[in-house]
């Protein structure tokens, strides 16, 4: 029988252990979020609120909630989230169906993706994506076989995406429908999946995907726009000719921290969406280049935590670093993209960058778990190479009871 303590907690000289690069890069990111947000947000806040800082004020308020739950989430042990995997899917699932449920979930701008919670609005998608992730790394545990093996190993994922996809669309969320079927994809490939059914797979997914781009007439326009965005620079294509107009202000090293035109009420979703156009505005190429460089650094450093996971025989943690580290890459990639004009105009924040709560709390989070993971990591290195007697690892133990 398996007895696992709650809570494992960590020690304040295994925090300071953790990867040194990992934990550096998100911290910087952070930081910087905290300035575009002060930054971008003036002009909007002002209008809005009479004063230009509420927006940064709220983030604040942000990032100490998502402190609090990483500091829980740090000191749970990894295998909690290997044995309830499947209920933490269900979780996500619920809230997906809470949000569309009138009087339950709020809508803002014709998308209902959020539930209304006492200090802030829960984005639904963020949590979603997140709970598949723990999901599709137990899964790829425990059916690995399966999935290099028989189809059905491969498909039974799918199928749960597609669920997950019709109730994103619902809200509707297209943006994070992408991330969540590529993170999935992604999973299964790394987890063996042959690579005919992978390209198999890659090829359904952009049909489908392209299917529901064209099926409303909003997203079509938004595609024919993105493609040429000055020929209707003051209806559909005002949002990417605004951003573009920022990339060509900040030129080679910007307009300096907090001197940006664009933000005055210029471009649209300044804080959020299209924060990345204000910061290179403001820091100019170098800088817009900096942040992307800092961002694959804190990628990298959670798929080296992963890869040295794997080494250990600790497939679930792998995976899971595997994952959170993809779903941050997606997430960067369409934002960058589309605030560059090379994608569809998406709305996607770019994380810990963007003003929002749920993405910034999720996010981190996430980042949480795979601090956890280096840390566990550490201490069955510590048993190997001592040989020393491990008491309480906060990894998965069998014992008799």
């Amino acid at each position: 029988m398996r007895r696992l303590s709650v809570f494992d907690k960590v020690s304040s000289k295994e925090l300071s252990n953790v990867d040194v690069y990992f934990l550096v890069s998100s911290c910087m990111i952070v930081a910087l979020g905290l300035v575009m947000v002060s930054s971008a947000s003036v002009a909007i806040s002002d209008s809005m609120y009479g004063h230009p800082y509420f927006f940064v004020i709220r983030q604040v308020l942000y990032l100490v909630i998502a402190l609090i739950v990483g500091g829980i989430v740090i000191n749970l042990p990894t295998e909690w989230m290997h044995r309830w995997g499947i209920l933490i899917l269900l979780g996500a699932l619920v809230l997906l169906i809470g949000v569309l449920i009138p009087g339950v979930g709020k809508s803002v701008n014709g998308s209902q993706r959020w539930i209304r919670l006492f200090i802030f609005n829960l984005q639904a998608s963020e949590v979603a994506k997140v709970c598949m992730v723990i999901y599709m790394s137990g899964y790829l545990v425990r059916r690995s076989e399966q999935v290099r093996e028989k189809l059905s190993g491969f498909l039974l994922p799918l199928i749960l995406s597609v669920i997950f996809l019709f109730l994103l669309l619902l809200e509707p969320d297209f943006g994070a429908s992408v991330v969540l079927l590529g993170t999935v994809m992604a999973m299964l490939f790394m987890g063996g999946a042959k690579v005919y059914q992978f390209l198999l797979l890659l090829f359904g997914a952009f049909v489908a995907l392209g299917l529901v781009a064209v099926s409303e007439s909003y997203r079509m326009k938004r595609l024919m726009n993105f493609t040429d965005p000055w020929a209707d620079p003051f209806n559909g294509g005002y949002q990417l000719s605004q951003a573009l107009i920022a990339y060509g202000r900040g030129e080679w090293f910007g307009l300096g921290l907090g001197n940006s035109v664009q933000k005055l009420s210029y471009l649209p979703e300044a804080h959020t969406d299209f924060v990345f156009s204000i910061w290179v505005e403001e820091t100019g190429m170098i800088g817009g280049l900096l942040l992307i460089l800092l961002f694959g650094l804190m990628v990298s450093r959670a798929f080296k935590i992963g890869n040295d996971s794997l080494q250990l025989s600790r497939p679930f943690t792998g995976y899971l670093c595997y994952g959170f580290a993809i779903l941050i890459v997606a997430q960067v990639v369409i934002n960058i993209g589309v605030n560059t004009g090379l994608l569809p105009t998406k709305g996607l924040t770019l994380p810990l960058i963007s003003f929002g709560g749920s993405s910034l709390i999720i996010t981190l989070t996430s980042l949480f778990i795979i601090a956890r993971v280096d840390i566990e990591n550490k201490r069955v290195l510590a048993v190997v190479e001592n040989e020393i007697e491990p008491k309480n690892m906060g990894l998965d133990r069998v014992q008799d009871s």
